[in-house]
Protein backbone atom coordinates (compact mmCIF):
# COMPACT_ATOMS: atom_id res chain seq x y z
CA UNK A 1 0.00 0.00 0.00
CA UNK A 2 1.29 3.44 -0.92
CA UNK A 3 2.24 5.87 1.84
CA UNK A 4 0.01 8.95 1.94
CA UNK A 5 1.64 12.08 3.35
CA UNK A 6 -0.14 14.73 5.39
CA UNK A 7 0.13 18.23 6.81
CA UNK A 8 1.01 19.25 10.34
CA UNK A 9 -2.06 18.66 12.53
CA UNK A 10 -3.44 16.54 9.66
CA UNK A 11 -5.15 19.55 8.07
CA UNK A 12 -6.63 18.42 4.74
CA UNK A 13 -7.46 20.25 1.52
CA UNK A 14 -10.46 18.12 0.56
CA UNK A 15 -13.13 19.89 -1.44
CA UNK A 16 -16.35 18.37 -2.71
CA UNK A 17 -16.68 17.87 -6.45
CA UNK A 18 -19.73 20.15 -6.34
CA UNK A 19 -17.75 22.99 -4.70
CA UNK A 20 -15.04 22.82 -7.33
CA UNK A 21 -17.59 22.49 -10.16
CA UNK A 22 -19.53 25.55 -9.02
CA UNK A 23 -16.32 27.58 -8.82
CA UNK A 24 -15.08 26.47 -12.25
CA UNK A 25 -18.47 27.24 -13.78
CA UNK A 26 -18.44 30.87 -12.61
CA UNK A 27 -14.67 31.36 -12.58
CA UNK A 28 -13.76 34.95 -13.28
CA UNK A 29 -11.81 35.92 -16.37
CA UNK A 30 -8.51 37.60 -15.66
CA UNK A 31 -8.10 41.14 -16.89
CA UNK A 32 -5.41 41.39 -19.55
CA UNK A 33 -4.67 45.02 -18.69
CA UNK A 34 -1.92 44.24 -16.16
CA UNK A 35 1.18 42.11 -16.55
CA UNK A 36 4.30 41.65 -14.46
CA UNK A 37 6.99 43.58 -16.30
CA UNK A 38 10.38 42.26 -17.39
CA UNK A 39 13.43 44.00 -16.01
CA UNK A 40 14.86 46.45 -18.52
CA UNK A 41 18.52 45.67 -17.84
CA UNK A 42 19.04 41.90 -17.60
CA UNK A 43 22.76 41.09 -17.46
CA UNK A 44 22.76 37.55 -18.84
CA UNK A 45 26.54 37.58 -19.26
CA UNK A 46 26.99 38.31 -15.55
CA UNK A 47 24.74 35.39 -14.59
CA UNK A 48 26.61 33.01 -16.85
CA UNK A 49 30.04 34.11 -15.64
CA UNK A 50 29.32 34.80 -11.97
CA UNK A 51 31.23 32.56 -9.56
CA UNK A 52 31.62 34.84 -6.56
CA UNK A 53 28.40 36.75 -5.85
CA UNK A 54 25.30 35.31 -4.19
CA UNK A 55 22.31 36.21 -6.35
CA UNK A 56 18.57 35.63 -6.59
CA UNK A 57 16.87 36.04 -10.00
CA UNK A 58 13.12 35.66 -10.49
CA UNK A 59 12.29 33.74 -13.66
CA UNK A 60 8.55 33.55 -12.96
CA UNK A 61 5.96 31.84 -10.75
CA UNK A 62 8.05 29.74 -8.30
CA UNK A 63 11.11 29.46 -10.53
CA UNK A 64 14.24 31.27 -9.30
CA UNK A 65 17.87 31.06 -10.32
CA UNK A 66 19.89 31.22 -7.11
CA UNK A 67 23.68 31.46 -7.32
CA UNK A 68 25.46 30.59 -4.12
CA UNK A 69 29.00 29.42 -3.43
CA UNK A 70 29.84 29.06 -7.15
CA UNK A 71 26.76 26.82 -7.50
CA UNK A 72 23.80 27.45 -9.82
CA UNK A 73 20.53 26.39 -8.19
CA UNK A 74 17.08 26.49 -9.78
CA UNK A 75 13.81 26.14 -7.85
CA UNK A 76 10.69 24.43 -9.23
CA UNK A 77 11.81 24.94 -12.85
CA UNK A 78 8.82 25.50 -15.14
CA UNK A 79 9.38 26.91 -18.62
CA UNK A 80 6.10 25.51 -19.98
CA UNK A 81 4.08 27.80 -22.25
CA UNK A 82 0.81 26.34 -21.00
CA UNK A 83 -0.50 24.90 -17.75
CA UNK A 84 -3.28 22.55 -18.75
CA UNK A 85 -5.43 24.71 -21.04
CA UNK A 86 -4.11 27.96 -19.56
CA UNK A 87 -1.49 29.89 -21.50
CA UNK A 88 1.45 31.43 -19.70
CA UNK A 89 0.71 35.10 -19.02
CA UNK A 90 4.31 36.29 -19.34
CA UNK A 91 7.49 34.95 -20.85
CA UNK A 92 10.14 33.64 -18.43
CA UNK A 93 12.39 36.34 -17.01
CA UNK A 94 15.49 34.62 -18.40
CA UNK A 95 15.24 32.57 -21.62
CA UNK A 96 16.24 28.97 -20.96
CA UNK A 97 19.11 29.19 -23.44
CA UNK A 98 20.58 32.09 -21.46
CA UNK A 99 20.72 30.23 -18.14
CA UNK A 100 24.10 29.21 -16.75
CA UNK A 101 24.64 25.43 -16.41
CA UNK A 102 22.40 24.23 -13.57
CA UNK A 103 24.10 22.28 -10.79
CA UNK A 104 21.24 21.68 -8.35
CA UNK A 105 17.47 21.53 -8.84
CA UNK A 106 15.12 21.97 -5.88
CA UNK A 107 11.57 20.59 -6.16
CA UNK A 108 8.97 21.62 -3.58
CA UNK A 109 6.21 19.21 -4.64
CA UNK A 110 4.78 17.38 -7.63
CA UNK A 111 2.03 19.70 -8.90
CA UNK A 112 2.52 20.48 -12.58
CA UNK A 113 3.11 24.19 -12.02
CA UNK A 114 6.11 23.25 -9.85
CA UNK A 115 7.40 20.08 -11.52
CA UNK A 116 7.54 20.21 -15.32
CA UNK A 117 9.40 17.28 -16.87
CA UNK A 118 9.88 18.91 -20.29
CA UNK A 119 11.87 21.61 -18.46
CA UNK A 120 13.68 18.96 -16.39
CA UNK A 121 14.63 17.22 -19.64
CA UNK A 122 16.24 20.44 -20.90
CA UNK A 123 18.23 20.80 -17.67
CA UNK A 124 19.53 17.27 -18.12
CA UNK A 125 20.58 14.24 -16.13
CA UNK A 126 23.87 15.61 -14.80
CA UNK A 127 22.28 18.05 -12.36
CA UNK A 128 21.64 17.02 -8.76
CA UNK A 129 17.91 16.82 -7.96
CA UNK A 130 16.76 17.35 -4.38
CA UNK A 131 13.23 16.05 -3.90
CA UNK A 132 10.49 15.63 -1.31
CA UNK A 133 10.23 12.12 0.08
CA UNK A 134 8.13 9.91 -2.21
CA UNK A 135 9.28 11.47 -5.51
CA UNK A 136 12.54 9.63 -6.12
CA UNK A 137 10.86 6.59 -7.70
CA UNK A 138 9.26 8.83 -10.37
CA UNK A 139 12.64 10.40 -11.18
CA UNK A 140 14.28 6.98 -11.30
CA UNK A 141 11.67 5.71 -13.76
CA UNK A 142 12.51 8.67 -15.97
CA UNK A 143 16.24 7.85 -15.69
CA UNK A 144 17.23 10.77 -13.46
CA UNK A 145 19.58 8.93 -11.14
CA UNK A 146 21.30 11.91 -9.51
CA UNK A 147 18.39 12.47 -7.15
CA UNK A 148 18.00 12.51 -3.39
CA UNK A 149 14.72 12.63 -1.50
CA UNK A 150 14.41 14.21 1.92
CA UNK A 151 11.77 14.15 4.63
CA UNK A 152 10.86 17.26 6.63
CA UNK A 153 13.85 18.63 8.58
CA UNK A 154 16.32 16.36 6.75
CA UNK A 155 19.47 18.05 5.41
CA UNK A 156 22.00 17.36 2.69
CA UNK A 157 25.26 19.21 2.08
CA UNK A 158 26.33 19.83 -1.51
CA UNK A 159 29.10 22.15 -2.76
CA UNK A 160 29.45 23.71 0.67
CA UNK A 161 25.74 24.54 0.90
CA UNK A 162 23.42 22.93 3.45
CA UNK A 163 19.97 22.19 2.03
CA UNK A 164 17.19 21.45 4.51
CA UNK A 165 13.69 20.34 3.50
CA UNK A 166 11.14 22.06 5.74
CA UNK A 167 7.36 21.74 6.17
CA UNK A 168 4.66 23.48 4.14
CA UNK A 169 0.88 23.22 4.28
CA UNK A 170 -0.29 21.93 0.93
CA UNK A 171 -1.08 18.72 -0.97
CA UNK A 172 -0.08 17.13 -4.27
CA UNK A 173 -1.27 15.00 -7.18
CA UNK A 174 -0.19 14.27 -10.75
CA UNK A 175 -2.68 11.54 -11.64
CA UNK A 176 -6.03 10.28 -10.34
CA UNK A 177 -4.26 7.63 -8.28
CA UNK A 178 -1.26 9.31 -6.64
CA UNK A 179 -2.81 11.96 -4.39
CA UNK A 180 -0.35 12.80 -1.57
CA UNK A 181 1.92 9.83 -2.32
CA UNK A 182 4.87 12.23 -2.16
CA UNK A 183 5.38 15.06 0.30
CA UNK A 184 5.55 18.83 -0.11
CA UNK A 185 7.64 21.50 1.54
CA UNK A 186 10.14 24.32 1.21
CA UNK A 187 13.92 24.51 1.12
CA UNK A 188 16.43 26.29 3.34
CA UNK A 189 19.75 27.03 1.63
CA UNK A 190 22.62 28.00 3.92
CA UNK A 191 25.92 29.07 2.41
CA UNK A 192 28.61 27.40 4.48
CA UNK A 193 31.22 29.99 3.53
CA UNK A 194 29.31 33.21 4.23
CA UNK A 195 26.40 32.01 6.34
CA UNK A 196 23.81 33.62 4.03
CA UNK A 197 20.50 31.80 4.32
CA UNK A 198 17.72 31.78 1.71
CA UNK A 199 14.33 30.18 2.31
CA UNK A 200 12.26 29.05 -0.67
CA UNK A 201 8.79 28.26 0.66
CA UNK A 202 7.44 26.35 -2.35
CA UNK A 203 3.64 26.46 -2.12
CA UNK A 204 1.80 26.74 1.18
CA UNK A 205 -1.19 27.92 3.12
CA UNK A 206 -0.58 29.83 6.31
CA UNK A 207 0.28 27.49 9.21
CA UNK A 208 2.25 27.21 12.43
CA UNK A 209 5.19 25.74 10.54
CA UNK A 210 6.49 29.20 9.63
CA UNK A 211 7.06 29.95 13.29
CA UNK A 212 8.82 26.59 13.74
CA UNK A 213 11.08 27.30 10.76
CA UNK A 214 11.86 30.78 12.09
CA UNK A 215 12.96 29.30 15.41
CA UNK A 216 15.38 26.87 13.74
CA UNK A 217 16.96 29.14 11.15
CA UNK A 218 18.14 32.73 10.83
CA UNK A 219 16.74 33.64 7.41
CA UNK A 220 18.12 36.47 5.31
CA UNK A 221 15.74 36.19 2.35
CA UNK A 222 12.31 34.53 2.42
CA UNK A 223 10.78 33.68 -0.98
CA UNK A 224 7.06 33.43 -0.19
CA UNK A 225 3.94 32.78 -2.32
CA UNK A 226 1.26 35.48 -2.52
CA UNK A 227 -1.05 34.25 -5.32
CA UNK A 228 -3.84 31.74 -6.10
CA UNK A 229 -5.84 32.56 -2.96
CA UNK A 230 -9.35 33.25 -4.36
CA UNK A 231 -11.94 31.90 -3.74
CA UNK A 232 -10.95 31.49 -0.10
CA UNK A 233 -13.42 28.63 0.39
CA UNK A 234 -11.43 26.54 -2.11
CA UNK A 235 -7.88 27.85 -1.69
CA UNK A 236 -7.32 28.75 1.96
CA UNK A 237 -5.71 25.51 3.19
CA UNK A 238 -3.21 25.30 0.33
CA UNK A 239 -2.49 28.94 -0.59
CA UNK A 240 -1.84 32.14 1.36
CA UNK A 241 -3.42 35.47 0.61
CA UNK A 242 -1.00 38.45 0.66
CA UNK A 243 -1.94 39.37 4.24
CA UNK A 244 -1.17 35.83 5.41
CA UNK A 245 2.12 35.90 3.51
CA UNK A 246 3.13 39.01 5.48
CA UNK A 247 2.11 37.24 8.69
CA UNK A 248 4.28 34.27 7.73
CA UNK A 249 7.21 36.64 7.10
CA UNK A 250 6.80 38.05 10.59
CA UNK A 251 6.63 34.51 12.05
CA UNK A 252 9.83 33.59 10.21
CA UNK A 253 11.65 36.66 11.58
CA UNK A 254 13.36 36.91 8.19
CA UNK A 255 15.33 39.97 7.10
CA UNK A 256 13.77 40.40 3.63
CA UNK A 257 10.68 39.20 1.75
CA UNK A 258 10.61 38.32 -1.98
CA UNK A 259 7.08 37.55 -3.29
CA UNK A 260 6.46 34.76 -5.82
CA UNK A 261 3.73 32.42 -7.14
CA UNK A 262 1.75 35.14 -8.93
CA UNK A 263 1.47 36.66 -12.37
CA UNK A 264 2.61 33.69 -14.49
CA UNK A 265 -0.36 31.33 -14.70
CA UNK A 266 -4.09 31.90 -14.17
CA UNK A 267 -4.59 29.43 -11.32
CA UNK A 268 -7.39 31.13 -9.38
CA UNK A 269 -9.66 34.19 -9.36
CA UNK A 270 -7.15 36.70 -7.99
CA UNK A 271 -4.99 38.86 -10.24
CA UNK A 272 -1.30 39.79 -9.98
CA UNK A 273 -2.16 43.48 -9.64
CA UNK A 274 -4.54 42.76 -6.77
CA UNK A 275 -2.01 40.50 -5.04
CA UNK A 276 0.69 43.18 -5.13
CA UNK A 277 -1.65 45.96 -4.01
CA UNK A 278 -2.81 43.92 -1.04
CA UNK A 279 0.77 42.94 -0.20
CA UNK A 280 1.93 46.57 -0.18
CA UNK A 281 -1.10 47.70 1.83
CA UNK A 282 -0.54 45.05 4.49
CA UNK A 283 3.18 45.83 4.62
CA UNK A 284 2.31 49.45 5.31
CA UNK A 285 -0.39 48.53 7.85
CA UNK A 286 2.11 46.41 9.77
CA UNK A 287 4.57 49.34 9.68
CA UNK A 288 7.34 47.15 8.27
CA UNK A 289 10.52 48.57 6.77
CA UNK A 290 9.93 49.31 3.06
CA UNK A 291 13.54 48.30 2.31
CA UNK A 292 12.81 44.75 3.49
CA UNK A 293 10.18 44.14 0.78
CA UNK A 294 11.95 43.15 -2.44
CA UNK A 295 9.40 42.99 -5.27
CA UNK A 296 11.36 41.72 -8.26
CA UNK A 297 10.53 42.20 -11.91
CA UNK A 298 10.85 39.18 -14.20
CA UNK A 299 14.52 38.59 -14.90
CA UNK A 300 15.61 40.97 -12.17
CA UNK A 301 18.68 39.91 -10.17
CA UNK A 302 19.14 40.73 -6.51
CA UNK A 303 22.80 40.61 -5.48
CA UNK A 304 23.11 39.72 -1.83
Amino acid sequence: MKIRYSNLDNVTNKQSIMQVYKWMKKKKKMSRSYYIQHHSDIDKHFLRENNSKTTITWIGHSTFLIQMGKTNIITDPVYANTMGIRKRLTKPGIPFTELPPIDIVLISHAHYDHLDFPTIKRIGRNAQYLLPIGLKSLFERKQYHHSTELAWWDSKRLNGIEFTFVPAQHWTRRTLFDTNTSHWGGWIMKNGASGETVYFAGDSGYFKGFELIGKRFTIDYALLPIGAYEPVSIMKIAHMCPEEAVKSFIDLKAASFIPMHYGTFKLADDTPEEALLRLKAEWKRQKLDEAELKILLLGETLIL
